[in-house]
């Protein structure tokens, strides 16, 4: 079983780069859409995989296994022929915001679907003719946004978009962006130094116009051998790094504390689930389930969506979005342990909300902050700080308090019972698992998850101050030249 798990996890991470790698290449600009997207439909995977299993009559559960097993591959292996990159001019199309809010829109219905549909069974007992009608809706809504590219392949845009392209020189048809700089360029190391601090936030031209003179100050100063000229070493923000580069950067710490603590907690709220609800009294826990992969999916969806109007509409750090969700999820956390009546509900919409929302946007800004070149492995060790999370969140904050708590309540019980039962019940009674019951459970581990999201917050507050300057970069220039 071991190996099985071993082999099938690793198996998901290949879909999960592939996948990403390949679009956030594909579309560089529209990076907050793709991620969002893409990681909206992996968190309501477990939503259709559970409607799929709901029309699987059989007691025997090898076959959903199978079908989790083959199916993926069958999709991967249909799709491989027609997945290519894209570069050069064809990255960014007039039809691409249309057509990303059309994929919105299927997303957020089928949501809401899937949502309506979970009630509606878990409220009434339907008949299996109903649930199959239920599933088929569902691949019709789940299949339209393949309509997007066949609609597009024969409108008028699209022959006037081939004209354009004919015109166009061959270099420009076929070379992507390059971000990276060239590594024979020399620097002088003097012009950080020399900066001023706004430097960054000037216009283009203005920071330009001002970098060239002070440059040539200093070419005139290393002529006469008043300062000395070097190469630069490694590439700055904005620009390709390895593995290895980010590694010794301070920003890309500051992104993989801030996702351990806020994806930390919301992976332990959801491993941790059915126990809470339980504690709290709540007998069908499988409802939660269910409505915190929707919540999970929508801030997978909209995290995206608001995380790109950010930066491109104010030209801001994409991860001031990232500290709203976890201030969101500050919130979750007390809901869910508090207790309230209720509560429950509330505490998984919001912290569902949050931890979707950063899926969506660590990703797009390790590839603004760090390039495309070696997403992959940057995208892979940054994803390293969930499980990492969950283990001390989940394995030893949440598990242990719940035991120490689940023990003082059997002792409790069992002072009782040794008063008024037979020895032989005690006995029973004492050697049965322990079962937590109440608030208490769980209160502590909320309050500390809340507290560690707080710090989460400060880190991505931290990281927003430090990288003003490269969005600025980014998206300024363009959103210039929009509003003139």
């Amino acid at each position: 079983m071991c190996v099985l798990v071993f082999v099938g996890t690793n198996g998901e991470t290949y879909f999960n780069t592939v996948s990403l790698v390949s679009c956030v290449q594909n579309f560089p600009k529209s990076r907050g859409p793709v991620v969002g997207i893409l990681k909206g439909f992996a968190g309501l995977s477990g939503a259709i995989l559970t409607q799929i299993y709901a029309i699987i009559h059989s007691p025997d559960s090898a076959n959903l296994i199978f079908m989790v097993a083959v199916g993926p591959a069958l999709v991967a292996i249909g799709v491989m022929f027609f997945i290519r990159p894209v570069a050069g001019h064809r990255q960014v199309r007039p039809s691409d915001g249309m057509s990303f809010s059309s994929v919105y829109g299927v997303c957020l219905l089928l949501a809401a679907y899937l949502m309506g549909v979970m009630l509606i069974e878990d409220l009434v007992t339907l008949s299996p003719t109903v649930i199959t009608i239920f599933t088929v809706v569902m691949f019709v809504i789940l299949l339209t946004p393949f309509l997007i590219p066949v609609t597009l392949t024969f409108s008028s845009e699209t022959t006037t978009y081939a004209e354009q392209e004919a015109l166009l020189p061959p270099s420009e048809k076929e070379e992507p962006a390059r971000t990276e700089p060239d590594g024979n360029e020399v620097i002088f190391s003097e012009v950080e130094d020399e900066k001023s601090e706004g430097e960054d936030l000037l216009p283009a031209s203005e920071r330009q116009k001002r970098i060239a003179q002070l440059q040539a100050k200093l070419l005139q100063a290393a002529a006469e051998g008043a300062v000395r000229v070097k190469r630069r070493k490694g590439p700055r923000r904005g620009e390709d790094f390895t593995l290895g580069q980010a590694l010794i950067k301070a920003d890309f710490w500051l992104i993989f504390s801030s996702h351990l603590l806020g994806s930390g907690t919301g992976l332990t709220v959801i491993d941790n689930l059915g126990q809470m609800s339980q504690s709290l009294g709540y007998d069908n826990t499988h409802i939660f389930v269910s409505l915190i992969s929707i919540w999970n999916f929508l801030g997978r969806v909209g995290g995206g969506y608001l995380s790109e109007i950010v930066v491109r509409d104010f030209a801001y750090p994409r991860p001031i979005a990232m500290t709203i969700a976890q201030v969101l999820m500050i919130f979750g956390h007390v809901f869910i342990g508090m207790g309230w009546p209720g509560a429950m509900y509330i505490g998984t919409l919001i912290t569902g909300l949050g931890y979707g929302a950063h899926w969506a946007i660590v990703p797009a800004t390790a590839s603004e902050l760090f390039g495309l070149k070696k997403f992959g492995a940057l995208y892979n060790f940054i994803t390293l700080s969930t499980p990492m999370g969950s283990l001390i969140f989940s394995g030893l904050i949440a598990s242990s308090i719940y035991d120490s708590e689940a023990e003082k309540q059997a002792r409790n019980h069992l002072t009782q019972f040794q008063s008024s039962s037979s020895l032989w019940f005690t006995r029973l009674y004492a050697e049965g698992p322990h079962k937590c019951e109440g608030a208490i459970c769980f209160f502590l581990t909320c309050m500390i998850m809340a507290g560690f999201c707080a710090i989460a917050g400060i880190l991505s507050l931290i990281l927003v101050y430090r990288t003003k300057g490269v969005y600025h970069n980014l998206y300024g220039k363009s959103r210039t030249s929009t509003l003139s």
